[in-house]
């Protein structure tokens, strides 16, 4: 063994001693995990964000050296704009780092999962991961003939005509749905401009279905072109990189213990006494069983 080889072999904490041209070669791939639904979930609970994304970003694209930032999704989708912000930054890193993304899909990427999964050069699916939904959704409840049954009176007063609009205590306005739909509307087509903007001549435009909203399993979306190839993370990074792959975990930043207090998630019975936690859990449970999940 000459003593370059003996140097190179030294365990990784010696090895940074070593002179760079007798380091022992390791390609490094950074990974970040996106999960959950994208938003608020609930007034003291939030889910992806650009807020809680970004610092994990910066370090995945930070390593001197780093041959791709892997990123695993796996969210139902959520706030369009929360997205889109977390799609953008992506983006400006991998620009301005040189550096490719990689995106893994879990369960599902769907609708903003998706918008943000479209960050990568290259999507893979499990095959029965969920892919698509490329649309926009808006849901509530009519409550105004049910607060009339109890004989409760709805008073509301605004300074502007449209203030109260979409009031789920008031009788459905013809004029705020059709003011709502022209908001989706423009939401959706900047949503089908950046995927085709960023799968190119690889989606199936002629599929009459792709931005109808509908989603797919993993196989499905490859062939339309919403995805590149069904694998996953560690046999694609290692018949990419070889077997000897650092795969580098990059984990949330550490909270302080009072945004720990306050993000924490409900776990035991007394968070049935917690109508919010009961919401947002819901609302979040819903996000997921759309995709039948």
């Amino acid at each position: 063994m000459t003593f370059a080889s003996f140097l190179g072999r030294l365990p990784r904490p010696f090895n940074l001693l070593v002179p760079r041209r007798f380091r022992r070669v390791q390609p490094v791939v950074t990974v970040v995990r996106l999960a959950g639904a994208i938003g608020s979930v609930m007034p003291l609970r939030a889910g992806l964000s650009i807020a809680g994304v970004a610092p994990m970003l910066e370090r995945a694209f930070a390593p001197h050296g780093v041959k791709a930032v892997a990123l695993v999704v796996n969210s139902p989708g959520g706030s369009p704009a929360q997205s889109h912000l977390i799609y953008k930054r992506i983006r400006a890193l991998s620009d301005e780092k040189k550096v490719p993304v990689l995106v893994f899909v879990e369960d599902a990427a769907a609708s903003g999962g998706y918008m943000i999964a479209c960050a990568g050069d290259e999507i893979f699916a499990d095959p029965s991961s969920i892919l698509g939904s490329i649309g926009v959704v808006s849901a509530s409840f009519g409550l105004d003939r049910f607060i009339e049954r109890f004989g409760i009176e709805r008073r509301v007063h605004t300074s502007g005509e449209n203030k109260a609009m979409l009031d789920p205590f008031r009788p459905e306005d013809p004029e705020d749905v059709a003011r709502l739909k022209a908001l989706q509307s423009r939401i959706h087509a900047m949503f089908i401009d950046l995927v085709k903007g960023r799968r190119g001549a690889r989606l199936k435009v002629d599929s009459p279905d792709l931005f109808s909203g509908a989603f797919w399993v993993g196989s499905e979306a490859v062939e339309l072109g919403l995805a590149d190839a069904v694998g996953d993370l560690r046999s694609v990074l290692r018949e990419r990189f070889g077997p000897k792959v650092e795969m580098r975990l990059i984990a949330p930043s550490r909270q302080s213990l009072i945004a720990r207090l306050f993000n924490r998630t409900p776990l035991g019975p007394e968070s049935l006494l917690d109508p919010y936690a009961m919401i947002g859990a819901l609302e979040e449970r819903a996000a997921w069983a759309r995709l039948g999940l």
